[in-house]
């Protein structure tokens, strides 16, 4: 026996209950739980049937794909950009159609993805009036593209709007001139758009990373990561921002009339040869003024020649033979491959950097530099690319310490490469650190395990003498790029 008093509270919260039930609308139908976490009273047919919408089969969405179903009733996604909302999540607001970029046209509110006309427009935009107060004339004029063709010959034209044709009820012709067909990006084989591997924007397929092609058909042999790699040019940006990356490989967006590489080259389409022309003109070949040689948008000037497109005269006593004799020095090359010789005189690059001088630039501080751009690994002085060591200190780069406080053990442990070879059989260890050969100049690393002379060369030069070589590849100074450092990167030569 339950007392008096509980008895009553039962009732009185049974008829509260009753009449709160009574005042929900006749279109909500509750989840039928007796509470929360409580098991469903309902098959999970007659649950997903009553979160399908009308006249959907079996095995179609449940809640228009926009929720999950629970016990009968929809709960609508709430992570996704936009509000779904209804009864079977079938309302989103921001579905409604568009007309010439405003919703509804402007004529209209947006109602559960449906436009809800003013009075006196129609369509499903809300894009038509209702009485046309043009002339034919005037109407034909106003649905003409920019090619005067009266809606892109894909439609009709009502009263100065063009009505896309839609024979097949997909929406695929669309825009304010019909000029848009998404028909376009169907795959032919699959006949699906994009081939399912990318969006469709007025006829143009936009792929997903890792595909490619006009119809997002092809599928790339490389990740997205290494594809960007691969396409990212020096100064950080995909393709210089000059063209299009294709699984790793930039497609430039020049292109030469004759078939040949245009304007714009080079593997991440860093060159751009428009760079040397005085005035540009696409189809003429008037480099440089036409008193220097083009080098990836750089010129290169003839004797007697400068300024940034050798446009300036410069008068010189000395024949070109001489001036470059005077530059070249004790090198093979004038200035040391490493400046400009303008009437026998040297100009040292990068311009401004004290670290190269000399008379015909030999010297060249940058070489006395780690990776880091520690100078003489911080025990000694740079002198014309040479360290000389500070005391109790030896090596190219004063790396090494004449006294050893570990066991001939310990320091050939830490010699030993990963084949187990001291110094790989190219030099010899001194206190944990390898010593290489001197005989064989070309042999570097911590191991002696790399050969400089897989470096790129240009003009006789490896790295063009404008980087260092690190185990094999060239490691290029502020300004200078390539595979050889051979090209410049710089505002203009001084």
């Amino acid at each position: 026996m339950r007392p008096r008093g509980v008895r009553n509270l039962l009732l009185l919260a049974s008829s509260l209950l009753f009449v709160g039930l009574s005042a929900v609308p006749q279109g909500f139908s509750p989840s039928l739980r007796s509470w929360s976490g409580a098991p469903c009273r309902l098959s999970r047919a007659e649950s997903e049937r009553r979160c399908r919408a009308p006249g959907q089969p079996p095995g179609g969405a449940l809640c228009h794909g926009r929720g999950h179903c629970e016990c009968g009733v929809c709960i609508c996604h709430v992570t996704q950009p936009g509000t779904y909302f209804g009864p079977l999540c079938e309302c989103h607001e921001w579905v409604c159609q568009t007309y010439d970029g405003n919703t509804c046209a402007g004529h209209g509110t947006c109602d559960c993805g449906r436009c809800k006309c003013d009075v006196g427009w129609s369509g499903d935009a809300c894009q038509y009036p209702t009485n046309c107060e043009l002339t034919r004339k005037r109407s034909n004029q106003m649905c003409k593209n920019s090619q005067d063709i009266i809606c892109s010959n894909a439609g009709t034209c009502h009263c100065g709007r063009c009505k896309c044709d839609d024979s097949d009820g997909n929406g695929l012709v669309y825009g304010k001139f019909c000029e848009c067909d998404d028909r376009e990006c169907i795959d032919d084989e699959t006949e699906e758009i994009c081939g399912g591997h990318g969006k469709c924007y007025c006829g143009n397929c936009y792929c997903e990373a890792g595909w490619h092609g006009d119809k997002c058909e092809f599928q790339c042999d490389i990740t997205p990561w290494e594809s960007k790699r691969r396409c990212t040019s020096p100064d950080g940006q995909i393709c210089s921002n000059r063209g299009t990356c294709v699984c790793g490989e930039c497609s430039c967006h020049d292109v030469d009339p004759t078939g040949d590489w245009g304007d714009i080259h080079g593997d991440t389409c860093e060159c751009d040869e428009r760079d040397c022309r005085p005035v540009y003109d696409r189809y003429s070949d008037d480099f440089c003024s036409g008193h220097g040689q083009c080098n990836c948008g750089r010129c290169d000037c003839k004797a007697g020649w400068y300024g940034k497109k050798c446009e300036h005269p410069r008068s010189c006593p000395l024949s070109a033979e001489e001036s470059s004799r005077k530059c070249q020095g004790t090198s093979e090359l004038p200035c040391s491959g490493r400046g400009k010789c303008e009437c026998g005189k040297c100009t040292c690059y990068p311009p401004g950097d004290s670290r190269v001088y000399g008379k015909t630039c030999e010297c060249d501080d940058r070489r006395c530099e780690d990776l880091e751009g520690v100078v003489c690994a911080g025990h000694g002085t740079c002198s014309c690319g040479r360290c000389v060591c500070e005391r109790g200190w030896f090596g190219a780069h004063c790396q090494h310490p004449r006294k050893c406080n570990m066991t001939e053990e310990q320091s050939r442990s830490l010699c030993e490469s990963a084949d187990g070879i001291l110094c790989s059989g190219k030099g010899s260890c001194h206190c944990g650190k390898c010593i290489c050969s001197a005989e064989e100049w070309y042999i570097s690393g911590e191991f002696c395990d790399c050969d400089d002379r897989d470096c790129d060369k240009h003009d006789g030069l490896i790295c063009t003498g404008n980087g260092i070589c690190s185990c094999g590849n060239c490691e290029c100074w502020d300004g200078w790029n390539g595979n050889a450092c051979e090209i410049w990167l710089g505002t203009e030569y001084p």
